[in-house]
C-alpha cells in the first residue's frame, strides 16, 4: 500500500483529500502546516507528498526542499489555488514532480498520483539494483587482455568519471551495451537510472511516444498522460543504441535535448528540465551517414563528443580463451541438470582461430551456450559446434538447390549472402585492412565502403592501421 503524506493549512481539504485517497487504497497522513509536515517527513518513508503551496509561516516550497533533503526520491505534487505561472514555474525549478491548480478535478488528482507513484517504483527499482548492477558491471566483468581491449579500458576509466557524451562505434554483438553499462556503474550517476532504447526496433511514431511521452489527448487514443523514458531517466544515463537509425524528424528534438537541457512532452506545453548523460552506440559509418543526408551534422558533433571504437573479435582473438571460458562457466552455472564441460578440446581452440567470427563475442557466446547442451563429456569436441564452424568455408553457387517446401530459392538473398561471404573472406586474408580487401575483390574503395555499410561490417580504419 502506497503511503501519501497531505499538507494544507485547511483541515477541511486535509480531510476531503484523506477519506478520497483511502477509497482509492492508500495510506494517508495529514498535516495542517509546514512544521508538522517536516517532522514526518524526517521521521517517515512516504511515497508521495500532496501538498499546497500558499500556507502561513512555512510554505509549501519548504515541505518541497525538506523531501528534498530526506528523500530525493519521493515525488511531490503541489497543490495552489493561486495557479500563477511562477509559483507553478519555481515549484519544477526545484523539484516538484506536477502541480493541479485548485479547485481540481478528481480524475486529474487520481492521474497525477497513478504517474508519480509509478516514476517513484521505478527510481525504487533502480536503487535496489544498484548494488548487484554495480558488481555485474565492474570493468573487471569486460573480458580481454589484448592491446586493443586495454585500449578500451583505458578510455572507459577516463569518461566513467565524468559526465560526458559518448559514442560507442563497433560491428553488431562486439559489446556496446556492456561498455556503456560500465560507463555508467562506474560513474558519478551509478545510483540514478540507466535506460536503454533500441532507436531501430520501434517504428518512428511508437519511438517518439515512449522517449518523450504524452499528455493526455495529444492524439488518438492517448487517454491518459504517458511519463517518457526520457524523464524517467533524470539525473541518470541514456543509452540510445543504434543511434544511426533514428528517424530526422526526432534526431532534431534530440538534438535541442543536448543544448537546451530539456523537452516538451508530446501535445504539452511545459518544457521539462532534465539532467542525462547520454550514451550512444552504431554499427554504421555515421561520417559518412551525415554525408548522405541521413544524420543531422549538428547532431552527430554533439553525440561524438568521446568516440570509443570497440574492436571485433577478429581483431582480438587472443581473447577467445578467456572468454570461452568465462561462457562455459555461466552456462555451467544456467544449465542445472546437464553435464558441467571443464573446457574445450584444443582442435575446437584451432577452429576458434581460424574463424572469422562475423557476429563477433555475441556469436561466440551462442556457439558455446550450444555446446554446453549437446556435449557430454568433459571437454567440448568440434562435432558439437555449428556446422558453418566446422567447414569454415564459404557457400558455393554449384550447390545451390531448391530444396525447401515450395521448390525455390530466394535469389537475391543467396546473392547477398555469397556476397557478404567473399568480402569476409578477403578481410580475413587482409587481417581486417579494408583496403586491401577491396583490391582482392577488384573494387574500388567506395564500392568496397559501400558494402561493408550494407552488410554492417566494420574493421580499423586506415589512419589506425597506420599507427
Amino acid at each position: 500500500m502506497n503511503s501519501i503524506l497531505v499538507v494544507d493549512n485547511e483541515e477541511s481539504i486535509c480531510d476531503f483529500l484523506s477519506i478520497l485517497l483511502e477509497k482509492e487504497g492508500y495510506e494517508v497522513v495529514t498535516a495542517n502546516n509546514g512544521q508538522a509536515a517536516g517532522k514526518y517527513i524526517r521521521e517517515n518513508d512516504f511515497d508521495l507528498v500532496l501538498t499546497d503551496i500558499k500556507m502561513p509561516n512555512s510554505s509549501g516550497i519548504d515541505v518541497l526542499k525538506a523531501v528534498k533533503e530526506t528523500s530525493p526520491g519521493t515525488p511531490v505534487i503541489m497543490m495552489t489555488a493561486f495557479a500563477s505561472a511562477e509559483t507553478a514555474v519555481e515549484a519544477m525549478k526545484k523539484g516538484a514532480y506536477d502541480y493541479i491548480s485548485k479547485p481540481f478535478k478528481i480524475d486529474d488528482l487520481k492521474l497525477s498520483l497513478k504517474n508519480a507513484l509509478e516514476k517513484k517504483k521505478l527510481h525504487d527499482e533502480n536503487i535496489y539494483l544498484k548494488t548487484a548492477l554495480n558488481n555485474k558491471y565492474q570493468f573487471s566483468n569486460i573480458i580481454g587482455k589484448s592491446p586493443a581491449m586495454e585500449k578500451v579500458y583505458r578510455l572507459i576509466e577516463k569518461v566513467a568519471r565524468s559526465s560526458a557524451t559518448v559514442m560507442l562505434n563497433g560491428e553488431s554483438g562486439t559489446g556496446k551495451e556492456l561498455v556503456a553499462k560500465a560507463i555508467h556503474f562506474n560513474g558519478p550517476r551509478s545510483t540514478q537510472p540507466f535506460i536503454t532504447v533500441n532507436c531501430g526496433a520501434m517504428p518512428e511514431n511508437l519511438l517518439e511516444s515512449e522517449l518523450f511521452g504524452y499528455e493526455r489527448g495529444a492524439f488518438t487514443g492517448a487517454d491518459s498522460t504517458k511519463v517518457g523514458l526520457l524523464e524517467i531517466a533524470d539525473k541518470g544515463s541514456f543509452f540510445l543504441d543504434e543511434i544511426g537509425d533514428t528517424p530526422l524528424s526526432i534526431q532534431v528534438k534530440l538534438l535541442r535535448i543536448l543544448q537546451e537541457k530539456e523537452f516538451t512532452r508530446l501535445g504539452g506545453a511545459r518544457p521539462i528540465k532534465i539532467d542525462i548523460r547520454f550514451i550512444t552506440a552504431t554499427n554504421i559509418d555515421l561520417s559518412k551517414a551525415v554525408e548522405d543526408n541521413k544524420f543531422r551534422q549538428d547532431l552527430y558533433y554533439r553525440l561524438n563528443v568521446i568516440p570509443i571504437h570497440i574492436p571485433p573479435l577478429r581483431e582480438r582473438k587472443e581473447d577467445i580463451s578467456a572468454l570461452a571460458e568465462h561462457f562455459i562457466q555461466k552456462f555451467n552455472k544456467e544449465n542445472e541438470g546437464f553435464n558441467k564441460l571443464k573446457g574445450i578440446d584444443p582442435s575446437v581452440m584451432k577452429v576458434f582461430d581460424d574463424y572469422f567470427w562475423p557476429g563477433n563475442v555475441r556469436e561466440l557466446e551462442n556457439v558455446l551456450e550450444r555446446g554446453c547442451v549437446f556435449e557430454k563429456g568433459e571437454f567440448l569436441q568440434i562435432e558439437n559446434l555449428p556446422e558453418e564452424l566446422i567447414r569454415n568455408e564459404f557457400p558455393d553457387v554449384k550447390n545451390i538447390s531448391f530444396a525447401n517446401k515450395e521448390g525455390s530459392v530466394d535469389l537475391e538473398k543467396t546473392l547477398d549472402q555469397i556476397e557478404k561471404n567473399m568480402i569476409l573472406e578477403a578481410l580475413k586474408k587482409t587481417n581486417g585492412i579494408m583496403t586491401k580487401a577491396a583490391k582482392l575483390l577488384n573494387l574500388s574503395f567506395r564500392s568496397m565502403r559501400y558494402r561493408m555499410q550494407k552488410y554492417k561490417i566494420m574493421v580499423k580504419t586506415d589512419i589506425e592501421e597506420e599507427e
